[in-house]
């Protein structure tokens, strides 16, 4: 896919702008989980900002393509693409996880218009993506649906009901991304509990499985595109990520995580995504 250079500075700018908002939200709130949600930028900025046929003043528009953020503790980043996409005023940000706002610490479908579905307790987001894939189907909509999954979340034995479920509907309608950073909360995902050969297993379950720089704006739509063509089966895009991607030390950290940069941490942080 040749991506013209005006549509890639577009979308690296506003990848940027989504890095900053993840900052200053989780630091504000002294809580919360930067390094899944940096690493998740370029996929759900490609999404929110070239992929998705969507519309912000009317967020329950029928017509609409769905998004699912399965591995709900990256809300940072879901709400800032919201934001940045125009939901809602970015301002509004810096009340992630307040009391009473509608930024919840894990995404709130009846707080906050454009979720889709309320995540956080891992592994149920994608049959919750089938549900809306099938519904689809069985209304003979166009409309897609899009799913992103933590490579720890996979680890999830609801995952793989889903998965097979989604292959015997061939659910064609259905795009996953799996965000392959290797590390969760308690450090390589290879320690804690092997998901490999990861590629392998998906195939197995009968969907199209593709593999991608999940930084390369270029990477991750050609691939989206080749989903979108593939009849009869659902399509797993493995994003090759570095967690807490853009921040140095927080890069290929485990210990950012679920941990909230101090006023030092956010200073240099935005330093360097100024």
């Amino acid at each position: 896919m040749d991506l013209e250079a005006d549509t890639r500075a577009f979308l690296e700018e506003k990848a940027q702008a989504i890095r900053r908002d993840i900052v200053r939200m989780v630091s504000t709130a002294a809580s919360g989980h930067p390094g899944g949600s940096l690493s998740a930028v370029e996929i759900i900025t490609s999404l929110y900002f070239k992929v998705m046929r969507l519309d912000p003043a009317c967020p329950d528009w029928a017509e609409r393509e769905r998004f699912v953020l399965s591995k709900g503790h990256a809300a940072p980043a879901l709400y800032a693409a919201l934001a940045e996409r125009g939901y809602f005023a970015v301002d509004k940000l810096v009340t992630l996880r307040q009391l009473g706002s509608p930024l919840q610490g894990h995404p709130d479908m009846m707080r906050l218009p454009g979720v889709e579905m309320s995540t956080g307790s891992l592994g149920q987001g994608l049959s919750a993506a089938c549900g809306m894939a099938l519904a689809a189907k069985l209304d003979k909509a166009d409309w897609r649906v899009y799913v992103l999954l933590g490579d720890g979340e996979t680890q999830e034995g609801q995952i793989w009901e889903a998965a097979m479920a989604a292959a015997h509907y061939r659910l064609d309608n259905l795009t996953a991304y799996l965000d392959y950073n290797r590390l969760q909360i308690d450090g390589p995902i290879r320690d804690v509990m092997n998901p490999e050969p990861v590629a392998d297993k998906w195939k197995a379950f009968g969907w199209n499985v593709l593999s991608v720089d999940g930084h390369s704006f270029k990477e991750i739509l050609a691939a989206t595109e080749e989903a979108q063509l593939d009849k009869d089966r659902p399509t797993m895009i493995i994003c090759h990520t570095v967690k807490g991607k853009g921040v140095s030390f927080m890069e290929n950290e485990a210990d950012w995580h679920g941990k909230a940069p101090n006023a030092e941490d956010t200073e240099r942080a935005l330093a360097e995504l100024a």
